[in-house]
């Protein structure tokens, strides 16, 4: 999946999304607006790199941050959703995760999900990642755009 391809189908749809993004560190964005014609349909995002903004900024219950860590399936979904609903878009995505060089709370390095909030449902994915830094992020970017892409039905 591409992201021009997703941009396009997006477009074709006029449908809209919004990012929200932890270890991407708004890696995501970035790479959207590489699309010309991008602006129909990119709302914005959020780069919540702390785990009290991922509450204050995105919406993520604080309860699910404290006994969960900013790092679970469930806080990827409702980042997602926080995104969709503060920038009013058809679509939310988002990321969480670990980069690197060191493990999180325990989680190990390379463990990452991505998210995707629509109209009638969300879905997360959970990835395991190798590399550097670099290499995670955007691992986490492509994955968050293919997760987007499935539930857009584009090839």
């Amino acid at each position: 999946m591409t992201v021009d391809t997703l941009v396009r189908a997006l477009i074709e749809r006029r449908e809209t999304v919004a990012a929200v993004e932890s270890l991407t560190g708004g890696l995501l964005a970035a790479t959207l607006v590489t699309v010309p014609g991008v602006s129909a349909v990119f709302r914005g995002g959020l780069v919540v790199y702390a785990t009290d903004l991922k509450a204050t900024l995105a919406g993520v219950p604080e309860k699910l941050l404290k006994e969960r860590g900013p790092v679970d399936p469930d806080v990827a979904v409702a980042l997602a959703h926080g995104g969709r609903e503060r920038c009013r878009a058809d679509w939310g995505l988002s990321t969480t995760g670990v980069a690197g060089p060191e493990p999180q709370d325990g989680v190990p390095v390379g463990t990452v999900y991505v998210a995707v909030a629509g109209p009638a449902a969300s879905s997360v994915r959970r990835l395991v990642l190798a590399g550097d830094r670099q290499a995670i992020r955007v691992a986490a970017v492509d994955a968050a755009f293919s997760l987007l892409g499935e539930r857009l039905a584009v090839r």
